[in-house]
């Protein structure tokens, strides 16, 4: 006779998690009993309470080395540093999202996202103030998806946590307070192209258990070593798993979705998107690969060299057609993914740590970006059209600058963290011995740095005309999350040493 044996559960290690889950559901009552015109603030202190107090319990951990759950979660050095990414992003991202003095109608969300856009309900709901505070259940849900995310052990638990990260991105794409046909245009072609994904990513995770036996990753990696004659259905299956986090990171050919979920999203959702789930996905990704499927390295690096070409030379390519903003900053963050796979396809501690330090960096600019972005209005709301930013440097030349830094670590340029951390990057996979991929990630860089200097030409360079839009000014909460962004950014470019240290200190993922 079977009998149950519950697994043992390092609670203290997965305590970050559980925090931002409880709060999550503190969240969900507070919308359910809390009369509507206190439901902002609380809302608020429960976000920025959980995440500052999962950040305190995962520094107090940060030495923990530990899979529990039952081999379900392993919380390990990359694990950590990446949790503590996400919720250093989710702060900024938080910080965007309280901000209500840029826009005359309030925040940057719909009254009542269930109302049609420009029905009477709608106008009725904005004229009594009405605020969409389940923004803030929804995020509280994502993060906890994304920390879960980076730490999933076993395919199931990876899985469930891709989708408690995704359905609140889902919906709280769609809940725009400008410009609403075309945020629910964007938040429909996500859910959808984003349930094809994670359809291919439980098939392959079918596929991968009927050669393996187990969805344990080290319990795959110990399949491949002893079996050899079923090769054609395990690589099936993790090219279906791939596809499932290659979309999520907005890599080519998976990358349809990133341009207009960018553009119709409200602005502090695709900074906090960009940023935050570009870390998760790559968390998730490097532990598929460097712990489940290490003995199959020779098949997918070949697949990962392939993906990070066309994608840091179409994202680069197209970005430079792009007369919109955000959808340039969108084709870039295509690109950005491609410069992420040179490193991930190292395989190596050196390309790990490579791996990591980009995220941090690259998720303060995400942030800082869209922060600017969001600031720069005409009587329509954001202007993100490039030729309403003509003569930006003239009418508002700090914001100009801010925006040019940002630009200017995207595209690579010394003294920004950009160049560092692409530094790392080529480095590790020079190392490797994959020189040649550094040449084309190389040409591809200076192809990149064509889109983000014509935005500073453009500033800088050009008179300012009637349709140039004018720098909003913010609260505290965007200008801290601006300032922070662009501090980081800065002081990454100059003494990058003791977060190089750091994520090297991190190790590699445990098995």
């Amino acid at each position: 006779m079977n009998t149950f044996s519950a697994p043992e559960i390092d609670y203290s290690a997965i305590a970050p998690i559980l925090i931002i889950f409880v709060a999550a559901l503190v969240s969900v009552m507070v919308e359910a009993f809390i009369p509507r015109a206190s439901r902002r603030f609380i809302q608020m202190l429960i976000t920025y309470g959980a995440i500052i107090s999962a950040g305190f319990w995962l520094f107090t951990i940060r030495d923990t080395r530990v899979i529990t759950a039952g081999g379900s979660l392993a919380i390990d050095g990359p694990a950590i540093m990446m949790q503590g990414t996400i919720l250093v992003l989710a702060l900024l991202g938080a910080m965007l999202i309280s901000e209500r003095s840029l826009d005359s109608l309030g925040d940057s969300f719909a009254p009542r996202a269930s109302a049609l856009p420009g029905s009477v309900d709608e106008r009725e709901f904005t004229s009594r103030g009405f605020t969409q505070t389940e923004i803030w259940t929804l995020f509280l849900f994502a993060v906890t998806g994304m920390l879960s995310f980076v730490a999933a052990n076993d395919l199931l638990f990876m899985f469930i946590a891709l989708e408690i990260m995704s359905l609140p991105l889902y919906l709280m794409v769609g809940m725009a307070r400008r410009r609403r046909l075309l945020s629910q245009e964007a938040a429909l072609k996500y859910f959808v192209l984003g349930a094809f994904a994670s359809a291919f990513f439980i098939f392959g995770a079918a596929l991968v258990y009927g050669y393996a036996g187990t969805i344990s990753l080290p319990g795959i990696s110990d399949a491949l070593s002893v079996k050899t004659g079923e090769g054609a259905l395990v690589l099936i299956g993790l090219g279906m798993l791939l596809i499932g986090l290659f979309f999520k990171i907005g890599a080519v050919p998976f990358h349809q979705w990133t341009p207009d979920v960018y553009q119709g999203a409200p602005t502090p959702i695709t900074g906090f998107m960009g940023a935050a789930v570009k870390v998760a996905a790559f968390g998730a990704l490097m532990r598929l690969l460097y712990v489940g499927f290490s003995g199959l390295r020779w098949d997918w690096e070949i697949i990962v060299w392939i993906v990070a070409i066309l994608s840091m030379l179409v994202g680069s390519l197209i970005a430079i057609t792009q007369s919109d903003i955000k959808r340039m900053l969108a084709y870039s963050a295509v690109a950005q993914s491609g410069f992420i796979l040179v490193g991930v396809a190292t395989a190596t501690a050196a390309g790990i740590a490579a791996v990591l330090f980009y995220l941090i960096a690259y998720g303060f600019v995400t942030i800082g970006a869209f922060a600017v972005v969001s600031m720069v209005r005409d009587a329509s709301g954001e202007a993100t059209h490039l030729s309403k930013w003509a003569g930006l440097g003239k009418k508002s030349p700090m914001v100009a600058t801010v925006f040019s830094i940002f630009l200017l670590s995207l595209a690579g340029i010394p003294l920004t963290s950009g160049f560092v951390i692409k530094f790392s990057v080529f480095a590790a996979a020079i190392t490797a011995g994959q020189t040649w991929l550094v040449i084309v990630a190389v040409a591809a860089s200076v192809v990149a740095a064509f889109f983000y200097v014509r935005v500073i030409v453009v500033m800088f360079f050009s008179a300012p005309t009637e349709n140039t839009a004018s720098v909003a000014i913010p609260s505290a909460f965007t200008t801290i999350a601006l300032a922070a962004s662009a501090t980081i950014t800065v002081v990454l470019g100059v003494i990058p040493q003791p977060v190089i240290e750091m994520v090297a200190n991190a190790g590699i993922f445990i098995r």
